[in-house]
């Protein structure tokens, strides 16, 4: 039974709406965001395939966008059409075209060249040809190999750099940072434990002293912050509960005031999540807020994957699947 009371209902079918009605509102939110154009396609596809309604956005429209920001001169996928290559978009753009069982109307190839010209000598990963560099790119850079079934095209020398590098981001604390000697932070502890359990080489992370860190992150309002001393965010229901799924210690925080957290920041009259209660939504924390129910086992949702962010059944189909934990979904009634 589903214990947690809240005065906010969860409703799906306003949630899916939402996201249908995003690509209409051609605002100027909607021309300045055009960076993200393709990383909210999987947000709000990933959201939908949760949300019980995979098909709820037009496939061929979909997948004719995605290859529309395929850009020629770098090898890979851009955020939109015309701008330059990145290792995000083309993760997003590699997601996308899986989702939607497309992924061979794209050069693998030629991505797989492009990620292979990321990795450097040191073991970090930048995240385009003009090179900035941290854990996310990590993350990214072996997420992408191993969902194009491609991790075996990184050398022995290049997966004990990229290994010894995320080992030398971990923090006293037994958190994460974007480089080595950076503060521990939510988003980076997930790349990296997510990065390392791709590898196998979970072996590195302390699972109590990092699952303490993590719990820690829970306030008195049940939300989760991303580290000590700032406010609590719907996106860290995802960077914290997924990283303690990993390290198999999801039970180590209080589920139904983190549920009704979560409800409390959605609007009720046109549809999906805020950062917080009483802020305006975005697909980014719709996503991460429903990722962060169903990880919590909330009623009649489909379940994450929390190492990918992806449909765990289409993970499991890959031959993806890693050991993680969630808590049991729950009934309704």
């Amino acid at each position: 039974m589903f214990l947690a009371t809240t005065s906010q209902p969860f409703n799906k079918s306003l949630h899916i709406k939402y996201i249908q009605d995003l690509d209409k509102k051609k605002d100027l939110a909607y021309y300045i965001t055009s960076h993200l154009r393709l990383n909210g396609i999987y947000w709000g596809l990933t959201a939908l395939f949760m949300l019980g309604q995979p098909e709820a956005l037009d496939r061929e429209g979909v997948i004719e966008y995605v290859l529309s920001c395929w850009d020629d001169e770098t090898g890979t996928f851009g955020p939109h059409p015309g701008h330059d290559g990145h290792i995000l978009a083309t993760l997003s753009g590699i997601q996308v075209l899986l989702m939607e069982d497309a992924l061979d109307r794209a050069d693998i190839e030629r991505i797989n060249s492009f990620l292979l010209k990321l990795v450097n000598p040191d073991g970090s990963v930048s995240g385009d040809k003009w090179g900035e560099s941290d854990t996310r790119f990590s993350y990214i850079l072996l997420s992408c190999l191993s969902l194009l079934g491609r991790l075996s095209s990184l050398t022995d020398e290049q997966i004990e750099g990229i290994t010894e590098n995320i080992r030398k981001c971990m923090n006293f604390d037994g958190g994460f940072g974007l480089s080595p000697g950076t503060e521990s932070h939510s988003g980076q502890v997930w790349v990296c434990t997510a990065a390392l359990t791709i590898l196998d080489r979970l072996d590195i992370v302390d699972r109590d002293l990092l699952g303490a860190w993590l719990s820690e992150r829970q306030l008195p309002n049940g939300g989760l912050n991303g580290r000590p001393e700032k406010l609590e965010d719907v996106c860290y229901s995802w960077w914290c509960l997924a990283s303690l799924s990993i390290i198999g210690k999801i039970h180590w925080i209080n589920a139904d005031k983190l549920i009704n957290f979560i409800l409390s920041a959605q609007d009720l009259d046109d549809g999906g999540i805020g950062d917080r209660p009483g802020d305006w939504v975005d697909v980014f924390h719709t996503i991460f807020g429903v990722a962060g129910l169903s990880l919590l086992g909330y009623p009649d949702l489909g379940d994450i994957d929390p190492v990918y962010c992806m449909p765990a059944d289409l993970i499991t189909r890959l031959g993806l699947r890693r050991p993680y934990s969630v808590l049991p979904r729950r009934s309704a009634q």
